[in-house]
């Protein structure tokens, strides 16, 4: 498969978020996987000074909370729902499931409804680039690159998955669900900005005492979104929750919180691990997150949300 290659002057443009205005957005997210996930699509929804959610994909998943990829994606988008409930978003034209299965290979799309939407977004007409954030296996995102190579010229990903490129592994949940399409993303030439969870979303913790403090009794959504907290675990004495998935939001929200670097996109080996080579193309790497700033902007906005 081979794939338009952009000028590098115009991946460099791209590469720069967003400084005024909406960016017009859609969000890929595994959001039973964990708790994290519906924290981001509050986040996202929530922040409309800075981005315009156009549709919401579930992408496939398979842990404990899932008997498998489709049986994930469905939970998924079952959770993307009752999420879109508590905010009173038709999910109609918006939510769309995605793919259930991982690809078979690097060169093989899966097809779905969220992948069929992505193409069709990404081909229209619009000034600059739809950004792609994916906060899960992404899985839906390189399908469709698969499926229509050109997108790539059209949209900006963003994506909370793997581990900082000089790390030892690149072994994380999100990447090594689906390595096919992780090395479509990174073979693409798709202007990339990498989120990744070690050291970097790593920071982005809060307990019990803080939610209950700032989300809880403001509304329906902050009382769920604090229940979804709240039995993720049984004891949270003296206990933090990572909510990894916020990290890639707040970069479009306020790149300045979530600081990158331009790098080499990283080739992933077999025994899935970065290799470097300096003759690829640029891509950003985050390199940290101001965890007080997110939050505080998080919490903000959930206890002043009253409806759409």
């Amino acid at each position: 498969m081979s794939f338009p290659m952009l000028d590098d002057c115009v991946r460099l443009q791209r590469l720069l978020p967003p400084t005024s205005g909406q960016a017009p957005m859609v969000l890929d997210t595994d959001t039973y996987n964990e708790i994290d996930d519906q924290f981001a699509l509050a986040y996202a929804l929530l922040s409309r000074e800075r981005l315009s959610v156009e549709a919401v994909y579930a992408a496939p998943f398979h842990n404990s909370r899932s008997s498998g990829p489709e049986d994930g994606m469905e939970r998924s988008y079952e959770e993307i729902l009752r999420v879109l409930e508590r905010m009173h978003r038709a999910p109609e034209g918006f939510a769309f499931r995605g793919s259930r299965s991982y690809l078979p290979s690097a060169e093989e799309p899966v097809a779905s409804p969220a992948v069929e939407d992505l193409v069709e977004r990404a081909m229209a007409p619009r000034e600059g680039p739809l950004y792609v954030v994916a906060v899960g296996a992404i899985t839906n995102i390189a399908a469709a690159i698969l499926t229509r190579p050109e997108i790539v010229e059209r949209i900006v990903v963003v994506w909370l998955g793997g581990q900082p490129h000089s790390w030892h592994t690149a072994r994380e949940f999100n990447l090594q669900q689906d390595l096919h399409a992780t090395r479509v993303i990174l073979d693409s030439g798709v202007p990339f900005v990498h989120v990744p969870c070690t050291n970097v979303a790593q920071h982005m913790t809060t307990t019990l005492p803080e939610v209950a403090a700032h989300v809880r009794g403001h509304n329906a959504l902050g009382d769920y979104l604090f229940t979804v907290f709240e039995e993720f675990a049984e004891d949270h004495f003296a206990r933090a929750k990572v909510l990894w998935d916020l990290a890639p939001v707040a970069w479009l929200v306020n790149a300045a919180w979530v600081p990158t670097v331009l790098t080499h996109a990283p080739l992933l080996t077999d025994l899935v691990t970065w290799s470097l080579d300096r003759t690829r193309h640029l891509v950003r790497e985050a390199i940290g997150c101001n965890r007080n700033a997110i939050f505080g902007d998080l919490f903000r906005k959930i206890a002043a949300f009253e409806g759409p």
